[in-house]
C-alpha cells in the first residue's frame, strides 16, 4: 500500500505528481528545488540554494515521519559543475554519521531555473 506524503513546510508539486510517496517502509522524494515555501523567494547562489533545497527535503523527510538519518540514497542536479565543492559543504552538514549513498549530475536547466534539485530515497523512522 502506498502513502502519499504532503507538506506545506516544501515547496508544492508545480505539475501533476507528489511531494513523496512511501511504500513498504521507504520514502521516496520528488525533486525539491530551493524555493522558501512561505514566500516563494528564491536564495542567491548556490551554497544558499543547496541549504535551501536541503532544508526542504528535510521538511518534507519530516512530514514522512523519516528524517535525514534516514536518508539512503540521494541524487543532486546541478546546473553547474563549477559549483560542487561549495553544495558539497553546504550537503555534508545536513548529515551526520555514515552519508548516503549519491549520485550528482549536471544539468542544462532545473525548474524555476534554480542552480539545484534534490531527490531522495528514506526509510522511514521506526
Amino acid at each position: 500500500m502506498k502513502n502519499i506524503i504532503s507538506t506545506d513546510k516544501a515547496p508544492a508539486a508545480i505539475g501533476p505528481y507528489s511531494q513523496a510517496v512511501e511504500v513498504n517502509g521507504l520514502i521516496y522524494t520528488s525533486g525539491v528545488i530551493p524555493v522558501v515555501p512561505e514566500t516563494g523567494a528564491i536564495p542567491e547562489g548556490s551554497a544558499a540554494q543547496a541549504a535551501q533545497a536541503l532544508t526542504n527535503l528535510s521538511n518534507l523527510l519530516a512530514a514522512a515521519g523519516s528524517g535525514m538519518d534516514k536518508v539512503l540514497k540521494t541524487t543532486v542536479f546541478i546546473k553547474e559543475m563549477n559549483d560542487f565543492g561549495a553544495i558539497n559543504e553546504v550537503y555534508q552538514t545536513f548529515f551526520s554519521g555514515d552519508y548516503p549513498a549519491r549520485s550528482c549530475v549536471e544539468v542544462a536547466r532545473l525548474p524555476k531555473d534554480v542552480l539545484i534539485e534534490i531527490e531522495a530515497v528514506a526509510e522511514k523512522a521506526v
